[in-house]
């Protein structure tokens, strides 16, 4: 009787278990058809994607001044049904665009602007610009955008069907080559109910990263000193000159960069240096980026550079003021965002890329002599992992290892769960900040880079979305280890506004010219398509080389 009690309750109970089971089961299976969904869409996608890249790649704004992508783009969510907040931190060109209501809100971010004098016909491999001496998309920033939006509206569409809870939030990093916007986005509020934020800034492979990005942070300062105009030639001794007060700041600073740390990294510009020679200038000003690997360490530096200031100004019997343009705090990325992207970037890998596109790597990459000529990225970048350990110096300083660049995305990443999502948009081992790093932008090469980010940025905030534990997860560990000693201290104070003045001159003078070549998607399929570029471009000296690298060595 006992027995045939057991098998009664068996009988029972398992109908219980496999239903138990079947909705253990059922989340992961359907998350995994959702993400094949998601891939197949995106590729479907994929000229879309191609016209918004080849859209901000014709624009070539700088920053602050992106009046036409910020015109296009909040245009084109308008039309998908995103409702737009515009000048938002009392910047002209900067905007956030939501779908979707309630938890969690998920920022997803690209930077927007252009380099100074990179102006270059894409699919080119050497130096010929549209427009000489204006500026262009020479690091990348025109192709983030394509794949946030690509990938949101992805996502949009598959949460309208499955009625999934959740905000997806676009948004622009205006002026990043002024580190002008995020810091002010933050300080504002703007980010104060977001639960995570996926980045995306192009790169040579797919790639993310967590923990210390290894990279130094800023501030951004203008130096402007007042003297007295004099006539240069007849009478010197009445003027008290600004200029001489720059050049001995720059004098004292330069003298002064053999006693500063080694994770430092300093530089200027003259911008105001006087009308005409004959005339003792009253007025200049010195523009300059004080980079370092901490807080701490930022802020001596900035105060170095105030007493070199003081200083000239009482050499040169002058006065002087300063105004922040910008800042960034130095990177750390979140582990679990990152660690649950990255899975997914397994499963996107890296584009197939065409014959064409390795000739046009490899001749820019010789064109520019480059470290390595290999073309194109073969092999999937690894997890990126927290920077190395600090190494000890003599004296018993400390030294990190790390890239020395700078981005304001880190203000973002000291104030909620943050990744950068990289893509292989961008040619390896090109300088950087410069017009061959423009020559993939609206090629191929670029647009099969945005198509499989936007496959594992899609990918991910299906998971964000799916599966809560990703971001509870990414805030424990934004809270217990990487704001657990460190607190985020802006750069910038409450009485700080964006230099949305800057770069005004420069675009207003180009921007005529420019205006020729944007790109019309009504007429042609692509970018090169309306250029009338043929794909890719190369001197014969570079295919006579391309082509004896390719013949088999000797013994």
């Amino acid at each position: 009787m006992k027995y045939f009690t057991k098998i009664i309750f068996a009988l029972l109970v398992m109908p219980s278990l496999l239903l138990a089971q079947s909705k253990k089961t059922k989340t992961p299976d359907k998350l995994e058809r959702l993400k094949q969904e998601a891939v197949a869409e995106i590729d479907k996608r994929k000229d879309q994607a191609q016209q918004i890249n080849d859209m901000l790649f014709s624009f070539s704004e700088l920053g602050f001044q992106e009046e036409e992508t910020f015109r296009y783009l909040t245009t084109l969510l308008e039309k998908e049904g995103f409702k737009i907040q515009k000048g938002i931190a009392n910047m002209p060109t900067a905007w956030i665009a939501t779908w979707g209501s309630g938890k969690p809100v998920i920022a997803i971010g690209s930077d927007v602007d252009c380099i100074p004098k990179a102006n270059q016909k894409p699919g080119v491999a050497y130096h010929d610009p549209l427009v000489e001496g204006a500026p262009g998309h020479g690091e990348g920033h025109n192709s983030g955008q394509a794949l946030n939006i690509v990938a949101a509206l992805t996502v949009k569409q598959i949460m309208e069907r499955e009625k999934l809870s959740g905000t997806l939030m676009l948004w622009p990093g205006v002026a990043e080559e002024l580190v002008g916007a995020k810091a002010f986005y933050v300080r504002d509020g703007y980010f104060k109910d977001v639960d995570a934020c996926i980045f995306t800034h192009v790169g040579n492979n797919l790639g993310v990263s967590h923990g210390d990005a290894g990279n130094t942070g800023l501030v951004s300062v203008k130096f402007s000193f007042e003297g007295q105009a004099a006539h240069a030639a007849g009478a010197p001794w009445r003027g008290k000159s600004a200029l001489d007060a720059v050049e001995l700041m720059n004098i004292g600073w330069n003298f002064r960069r053999e006693h500063l740390e080694l994770t430092q990294r300093s530089h200027y510009v003259i911008s105001d240096g006087g009308d005409q020679p004959n005339v003792v200038p009253s007025k200049a000003a010195v523009w300059y980026y004080f980079r370092e690997r901490s807080y701490p360490k930022i802020k001596k530096l900035f105060d170095t550079g105030v007493k070199m200031a003081e200083g000239a100004a009482m050499m040169t019997d002058t006065k002087f003021t300063y105004e922040i343009l910008g800042s960034a705090w130095p990177g750390h990325f979140n582990k679990p965002i990152a660690e649950a992207m990255y899975q997914n970037m397994k499963k996107v890998g890296l584009p197939t890329w065409s014959e064409e596109d390795q000739m046009l790597a490899k001749a820019s990459q010789k064109e520019l002599q480059a470290p390595k000529v290999e073309g194109l990225a073969m092999k999937l970048d690894t997890l990126g992992i927290p920077a190395a350990a600090p190494t000890a110096m003599m004296g018993g300083g400390m030294i990190s290892t790390g890239g020395a660049g700078s981005d304001d995305i880190a203000d973002i990443s000291w104030s909620l769960p943050t990744v950068v999502l990289r893509y292989p948009s961008n040619i390896p081992g090109l300088p950087g900040h410069h017009w061959a790093n423009a020559i993939s932008m609206a090629t191929p090469i670029a647009h099969k880079g945005v198509v499989a980010g936007a496959k594992a940025e899609a990918m991910t905030l299906l998971d964000m979305l799916m599966k809560p534990e990703i971001i509870k997860n990414a805030w424990d560990y934004y809270t217990k280890e990487q704001t657990k000693e460190i607190k985020y201290t802006p750069l910038i104070s409450p009485k700080e506004y964006p230099a949305v003045y800057l770069n005004k001159e420069i675009m207003a003078k180009f921007k005529p010219e420019l205006k020729k070549y944007y790109y019309d998607p009504t007429k042609y399929k692509t970018y090169l398509e309306q250029l009338g570029i043929k794909y890719p471009t190369l001197r014969d000296d570079q295919k006579a080389e391309l082509a004896k690298d390719k013949e088999p060595k000797g013994k």
